[in-house]
C-alpha cells in the first residue's frame, strides 16, 4: 500500500505499511466502532477529505481488512464491513486508544477541539436507560462557537435509537445543556465530571434528566483509563 515501504521482512514492518498511512488508524477506529456507511464514516473523521477516505477504504479492501457490499434495494449505496482480519485489529485499535488516554498530556488532547466529532461520539455511546420512556430531546449549546456550529440536538427515541441533528429538528426540547466546547470535551474524555464542572455546565429544563446527565452521557470508550500524564 505504501509506495516505498520499509523493505523489511519483519511482520511489524509489514503491518505498519498497511496501517500507518495517514488517517488509516483513525478510520479503523470508526470501523471497529461499528460505522459501515460512507457518510457515517465521514462524520467520524470530519477533517478527512472524501477523496482520501475513499482511497483509504480501497486500500483496506485490497489488504483484506474491509469488504465492500452493495446494500440491497439502495442503488449505489455500499456497506464497508470488517473481514476476519479487520475484526482481529480491534484489540490493536483499543490498545492504541487506551495508551493515548493514559500517556498523552491532557493539554495536547484538548488543543484539538471539534464539535462535530465530539457530538458524533456522544451520540454513538449515549446510554438511553436512565432517560424517560418516549422521545427525549437534548440540545447542546456551545456559546463561544459561530452560529453554524453552536447548536446540536440529541434525539433519543422510545426504543433507544439516538439521532444527532445540527439543525433544529422541530421537537420540544426536554433539556438544554449550555457549556463551552473545552469543558464538554474534558467531560467526554473522563478528565472532568458534570458535577465537578459546576457552573461551566448550565442545565435548563427537565432537572430529573439533568441530574442523571453523567449516567446517560456518552463518554469516550477510553475514559475509564486513568491518566498517568498531566
Amino acid at each position: 500500500m505504501a509506495q516505498h515501504g520499509y523493505k523489511q521482512f519483519c511482520p511489524l514492518s509489514m503491518a505498519a505499511e498497511v496501517l500507518c498511512t495517514r488517517w488509516t488508524m483513525v478510520l479503523m477506529r470508526e470501523l471497529v466502532a461499528g460505522s459501515t456507511r460512507f457518510n457515517d464514516l465521514r462524520r467520524g473523521v470530519p477533517k478527512m477529505s472524501p477523496t482520501l477516505l475513499s482511497q483509504r477504504l480501497k486500500e483496506l479492501e485490497l489488504a483484506g481488512i474491509v469488504e465492500r457490499k452493495a446494500v440491497q434495494g439502495e442503488k449505489g449505496i455500499f456497506d464497508y464491513q470488517l473481514t476476519e482480519a479487520g475484526r482481529d485489529l480491534r484489540p490493536v485499535v483499543e490498545a492504541m486508544g487506551f495508551w493515548g488516554q493514559k500517556w498523552v498530556e491532557s493539554r495536547l488532547s484538548l488543543k484539538n477541539l471539534d464539535p462535530s466529532l465530539l457530538m458524533w461520539d456522544m451520540r454513538r455511546n449515549l446510554n438511553p436507560s436512565p432517560l424517560p420512556d418516549g422521545r427525549t430531546v437534548i440540545q447542546f449549546l456551545y456559546q463561544e462557537l459561530p452560529a453554524s456550529k453552536r447548536s446540536w440536538w440529541l434525539i433519543v427515541e422510545k426504543h433507544g435509537e439516538v439521532d444527532l441533528c445540527w439543525y433544529d429538528p422541530g421537537f420540544d426540547v426536554d433539556l438544554y445543556v449550555s457549556t463551552d466546547l473545552h469543558t464538554m470535551t474534558a467531560i467526554w474524555m473522563g478528565l472532568l465530571t458534570v458535577e465537578k464542572a459546576g457552573a461551566k455546565v448550565a442545565l435548563t429544563g427537565d432537572q430529573s434528566i439533568g441530574r442523571k446527565m453523567q449516567t446517560w452521557l456518552g463518554l469516550s470508550p477510553f475514559a475509564v483509563e486513568p491518566k498517568r500524564a498531566a
